[in-house]
């Protein structure tokens, strides 16, 4: 009631530049606002149609099945055993990213020797295309010829056969991902390390604490925010790795490296089953979705009882 007075209470004046300025901001966000409707709401809602329909790409049009291939896809052990390789995938490179880019942005901060050159090595493998990264490792793992062989060879071993085996696909990919993605991880934190406040720190050394209680009490949870954007982010590209995957395995032999991602792509683009594809994209829209909300409170209730 009051906006309507003060609406009203306004000269002619001053409502029309109030007009002018709405039609200004929707003439400016409409690019954008179409864009977002276009290459995300769009795709996405239509996903969900394709899901509930049994196409192959050459029928003329999708038939209606209902919720059949949610069924058909929960009732499969192929589903299961991708889900399962996904959330060790996902795991496993975004836990390894954490803890392995804290300590490297830890160490590149000490302002060492080279750190500069030290910091551009550290992080050019994430400016890699996943396809160049994948053809590095597809070298590097090779039994005969690679890096793989050497390393085993030091300790009188074979290397194993990390791409062609079900034994030893996964960890190809999670690993071959899982370096790439370190670099990125490292800086981040590194740069987030130099901006912490330093006087705090100093108020805690003249209170006796030193190091990992230093580090364990003080720079773990200042970097709690970084620490979060990393674990989020880290979540939604690993569960949707693709490139590194198709050029290393393939998501091979049978699934024993095959994930989520892969999966859609297989169902549409290999067995040509749009309604099974669509209905995995949108499992994983849906555990991504879940994942998302629950960190984002558990930040919130953080921020509301600090």
């Amino acid at each position: 009631m009051a906006a309507v007075t003060l609406t009203a209470s306004l000269s002619p004046a001053r409502r029309r530049r109030r007009w002018r300025e709405g039609l200004l901001f929707g003439l400016l966000i409409l690019p954008n606002l179409a864009a977002i409707l276009v290459f995300s709401y769009y795709p996405t809602v239509y996903n969900v149609v394709l899901s509930l329909t049994d196409w192959d790409f050459i029928a003329p049009a999708p038939v209606f099945v209902g919720l059949q291939n949610y069924v058909d896809l929960f009732a499969s052990p192929e589903f299961w055993l991708v889900l399962w390789n996904t959330l060790v995938f996902t795991g496993i490179s975004v836990g390894g990213t954490l803890v392995g880019g804290l300590a490297i942005g830890f160490l590149l901060s000490r302002r060492l020797r080279f750190s500069g050159f030290t910091r551009t090595i550290t992080f050019a493998p994430h400016m890699l295309p996943g396809a160049a990264v994948g053809i590095v490792w597809l070298f590097m793992f090779d039994p005969t010829y690679g890096i793989s062989r050497w390393a085993f060879g030091l300790f009188g071993a074979d290397s194993p056969q990390w791409t062609t085996t079900s034994d030893w696909s996964l960890w190809a990919i999670t690993v071959a991902y899982t370096w790439q993605r370190l670099g990125f991880v490292a800086i981040i934190y590194y740069t987030a390390i130099l901006d912490l406040p330093k006087e705090v720190f100093e108020a805690a050394s003249l209170d006796g604490a030193s190091g990992w209680r230093l580090f364990r009490g003080m720079t773990l949870p200042l970097l709690s925010p970084v620490t979060y954007f990393l674990l989020l982010t880290g979540i939604i590209t690993s569960a949707q790795a693709f490139d590194i995957i198709a050029v290393l395995t393939g998501g091979g032999p049978g699934d024993s490296s095959s994930t989520l991602t892969w999966m859609v792509y297989d169902e549409a683009f290999s067995q040509f089953d749009i309604g099974t594809s669509a209905a995995a994209a949108t499992v994983l829209f849906l555990i991504l979705m879940v994942v998302t909300v629950v960190q984002t409170r558990i930040a919130e209730r953080k921020v509301h009882y600090s």
